[in-house]
């Protein structure tokens, strides 16, 4: 790496530490806290999902997202599309697949709803999951939006199963651009096909036990993602900066920004090492970027490192982040 492509991971962490997309999390804890809810309760809050077991032997996952109402106002159709997206990223994360959404839309009039019900159309068409239903209010101030979603997993992968010696690889697509804030979308423009595959591979290799935990890359990007996965799971994450580095999207872009950035498709496993190469080649089949870029530890920190130089992001035992508390429950995977 030349030297001005030199990391400096602690100026790096500090940065990322006072970032809204980071420090947005935080209140989740309250939220959860004011509730009576932890990692113990039904359904098991602190996942991407919810989780249910069925009469099938399986598992029935319950999930939803709400919008900053500024990014709906910014970009209504791209917020409708993201709608649907986000959701159906969630249910991959814990190796399942989506059934049905429910959407909750409020605006001002018909018309000004418009842009943001075509994009949930154009997503629900170009994924293949229905909108079955939901709530709309043409009374409202301002546009604003939340969207819910089912689906079902025969082989869970969570947030609450990595374990010291695992490599934490990563998953993403970068065959895209920034839509709009730190939104990097690999998801328009292409083959609806292309869409429904990508997602079918990640649920189809957690039914072939490849992760043993996993989360998709939401807001607050790899480094906040990172953060959830290993206080999810009672450990540390020593993420490898260069790694992270190699393969980020074309154009002028600060690692910074990627690592607090919210991809179209991206994901975050732990993994046994030995596992790593084959996932990775199967993802990379498909163009999509994929390999180790860190490993699980017996700590409570993630960290940066990059050459001889490191630096402590996180200690979540120091600082709770979403303060799920372990499941009492065994891993799921060996």
């Amino acid at each position: 790496m030349s030297e001005d492509m030199a990391i400096d991971p602690e100026a790096l962490a500090q940065s990322l530490r006072q970032h809204p997309s980071i420090r947005g999390k935080l209140a989740i804890g309250g939220a959860t806290g004011a509730l009576g809810l932890a990692a113990t309760s039904i359904g098991r809050p602190g996942d991407d999902a919810a989780v249910l077991e069925n009469a099938a032997g399986g598992y029935d996952l319950l999930a939803g997202e709400g919008f900053i109402p500024a990014f709906v106002k910014d970009d209504p159709w791209f917020a409708g599309w993201c709608g649907v997206m986000v959701n159906l990223s969630d249910i991959a994360a814990m190796g399942g697949w989506a059934v049905a959404l429910i959407d909750q839309v409020w605006a001002p009039s018909p018309e000004a709803a418009k842009p943001l019900l075509d994009g949930l159309k154009a997503a629900s068409e170009a994924y293949g999951v229905p909108i079955v239903g939901g709530h709309t209010n043409f009374g409202a101030p301002e546009l604003g939006l939340a969207v819910s979603v089912l689906g079902r997993s025969r082989a869970l992968v969570t947030s609450f199963d990595a374990k010291p010696g695992d490599a934490l690889m990563i998953a993403v697509d970068m065959r895209g651009e920034y839509r709009n804030y730190d939104n990097f979308c690999a998801a328009l423009d292409v083959p609806a096909k292309q869409l429904r595959g990508d997602l079918a591979l990640v649920s189809d290799l957690a039914e072939r036990r490849f992760f043993r935990a996993g989360k998709d890359i939401s807001q607050g990007g790899i480094a906040g993602t990172a953060l959830m996965l290993a206080e999810a799971s009672g450990v540390g994450i020593a993420l490898d900066l260069d790694r992270v580095w190699m393969p980020y999207p074309p154009g002028s872009i600060s690692l910074e920004r990627w690592m607090r950035s919210f991809p179209s498709f991206g994901f975050l496993f732990s993994i046994k090492p030995d596992k790593v190469q084959r996932a990775a080649e199967l993802f990379l089949e498909r163009s999509i970027f994929a390999g180790a870029i860190g490993k699980v530890e017996r700590s409570s920190r993630v960290t940066f490192h990059s050459g001889q130089s490191s630096a402590v992001f996180w200690d979540w035992r120091e600082t709770p982040y979403l303060r799920p508390a372990a499941p009492s429950s065994e891993a799921h995977h060996a």
